[in-house]
């Protein structure tokens, strides 16, 4: 039922809300919301937070609701917000409708991609009444993102090198295509070779792997930490990616839509552009 109600979100939201006043007390629901809040000098009117919320580490003073996809609505009440911000990629659909009920105004985020992120900052940056600090947010991603693909354009020399980025080592899983991840190797120019996969993010063999044969490899941190990196250069020891040493590992920017992502295209361009 959740991932019916996933589905349809972005049919049924209500963008925005009808407020008076700038909301002074507002609950985040999802931890990409809680970035975008921080970056806009909002952090103090954030009230309440979910458990997925860590950045950036001022967050972690503030209460918890419960979780991205199933949180306490008793919680959420008891902090007596203004606005609940949602978003369209990832809270169900029943929270927002549950909300509604109760009288909370909601707003929902609605961008999925890294290219609708600077418009749907500035779309609540007026719900917020800090539209001159959207705008100027919004514009310096817009710029980031046009330099690296433009720098990116203009290094590439013959066919486009391919990549492939490691979610979970164990069983492995990877960036397939609808990920930001993805989207990030098409700003760069760079082939994803799970993008023929069937979901955002397809399980992989090691055969898999071996038989499609990425120039570059990347991983995001979390599960590579403690050893991880080494067991899978192990496991995959016979790749020339991992002979010639074009494996890397990469912070997990990437893995949600907010400012920093921009760093992460950043990143993912020096692990394969190489030494």
């Amino acid at each position: 039922m959740k991932k019916i109600l996933l589905a349809f979100a972005f049919l049924f939201c209500i963008a925005t809300p009808a407020l008076g006043a700038a909301p002074s007390r507002i609950v985040s629901l999802a931890p990409n919301i809680t970035e975008i809040l921080y970056e806009l000098g909002l952090g103090d009117r954030v009230v309440a937070v979910t458990d997925y919320c860590d950045y950036p580490p001022a967050v972690k003073a503030k209460p918890r609701v419960g979780g991205f996809t199933n949180p306490s609505l008793e919680a959420v009440v008891g902090a007596k917000p203004d606005l609940v911000i949602l978003t369209d990629d990832g809270n169900p659909k029943v929270i927002y409708n549950r909300l509604r009920d109760l009288g909370i105004p909601c707003y929902v985020f609605k961008p999925r991609r890294l290219k609708e992120l600077p418009g749907g900052i500035r779309e609540m940056g007026a719900v917020l009444g800090v539209e001159k600090d959207a705008a100027g947010l919004a514009g310096k991603i817009e710029k980031d993102m046009a330099a690296l693909e433009k720098k990116a354009r203009q290094k590439r020399v013959g066919p486009p090198k391919s990549a492939l980025f490691i979610i979970q080592p164990e069983p492995i899983v990877v960036a397939g295509p609808g990920t930001l991840i993805h989207e990030a190797f098409g700003i760069l120019g760079i082939r994803n070779v799970a993008a023929d996969g069937k979901d955002k993010y397809p399980k992989f063999s090691l055969e898999e792997i071996i038989r499609r044969s990425p120039d570059c490899l990347l991983a995001g941190q979390g599960f590579m930490s403690g050893g991880g990196i080494e067991r899978l250069k192990e496991r995959l020891h016979m790749l020339p990616a991992v002979k010639e040493g074009r494996i890397c590992v990469v912070t997990e920017r990437l893995y949600r839509l907010s400012p920093r992502a921009v760093g992460g295209i950043e990143e993912m361009a020096r692990c394969v552009a190489g030494p």
